[in-house]
């Protein structure tokens, strides 16, 4: 599969990356190793997690992800000279004010999640969310003695806006500090003006890698999600009734059309479209059965045309 490099981070990634949000929530352990071995085998290599996941849910307390990720790496010697891991810090765990960006909090957290992952390096340590609290100075000081302690090879922002980096590159620059290299943002066929002018425009000049999150919002882009009769009892349906609105329907209609022409399912076609957007290097994706895993290939080798392209930027 071709490899595509995420931004100045050093790091190359094939083009959807594994949404580890699931772990622990959605899916069982053993669940979760088999849609991971199956993900691997498809030549994929990039797991994306958080410190935080899957804390909402109930008996849980965050961590359950990247336990499960630390537990199947250690169950396949030698998978992890194959795997990107990517997992953040910063988000409230809900014990004791353990949350934000401060050095000592980092200092904590990564070795907890180093722990958990049963890895020595974590390949890109998002700041999940900015910390108005502490300065960037701070933040980066402490990716800084992550880095040369050799817990961490890169870092990357979540959630940040275009003059919150130029902020903090700006201490970078000036302090000798490491730089955000990779930006998550939320962005989809649907949500669009988070990432889309100022903040592409940043990440383009910079060459920042960019990996998006709710990459099918919430699951809406399956196509499976219609009518608030098709949410049912599906445990994201709480995330999925905000989009059954006309935009939603055209998007749909979009997606259909350009499905059927290429033979593939909805959700090959939303992750194309991402995969092909200026300033995108490949999108977060999750899945919770083998059978889903084969169509992130499909989607991987889905080349749309210019029209395809046209028709579903319009739709939204």
């Amino acid at each position: 599969m071709m490899m595509r490099k995420l931004g100045n981070s050093g790091l190359e990634i094939a083009p959807i990356v594994f949404g580890g949000n699931v772990f622990g929530w959605t899916i069982d352990e053993k669940t979760s190793f088999a849609v991971l071995d199956a993900f691997i085998d498809h030549g994929f290599n990039a797991i994306d997690t958080a410190d935080v996941y899957s804390g909402w849910v109930k008996g849980n307390s965050g961590g359950e992800s990247e336990t499960i990720i630390g537990k199947w790496l250690k169950a396949r010697p030698g998978v992890r000279d194959k795997v990107v891991i990517f997992t953040k810090v910063g988000y409230d765990l809900g014990n004791g004010g353990n949350k934000g960006l401060s050095k000592d909090w980092i200092a904590q957290a990564s070795d907890a999640s180093l722990r958990r992952l049963g890895v020595e390096t974590i390949d890109l340590y998002f700041s999940h969310a900015p910390d108005n609290d502490t300065p960037h100075d701070q933040t980066l000081e402490a990716y800084d003695r992550l880095i040369k302690a050799g817990k961490v090879r890169a870092i990357g922002a979540s959630n940040y806006t275009a003059e919150q980096l130029t902020a903090a590159s700006a201490v970078s620059q000036a302090k000798g500090l490491p730089n955000y290299t990779v930006l998550q943002p939320e962005y989809n066929l649907y949500n669009r003006s988070s990432f889309e002018g100022e903040l592409r425009d940043y990440a383009v000049k910079n060459n920042l890698g960019v990996v998006t999150y709710f990459s099918l919002a919430s699951g809406f882009l399956t196509g499976k999600y219609r009518s608030k009769a098709d949410i049912g009892d599906s445990q994201r349906g709480y995330a999925v009734e905000k989009y059954l609105n006309a935009k939603g329907q055209n998007i749909l209609k979009a997606l259909d059309m350009v499905a059927d022409r290429h033979n593939a399912a909805q959700a090959d076609v939303a992750l194309a479209w991402l995969m092909a957007r200026d300033g995108v290097t490949a999108p977060i994706a999750s899945v919770t059965s083998l059978s889903q895993v084969a169509h992130f290939a499909k989607a991987a080798d889905l080349k749309l045309t210019t029209e395809d392209m046209a028709v579903l930027t319009a739709a939204g």
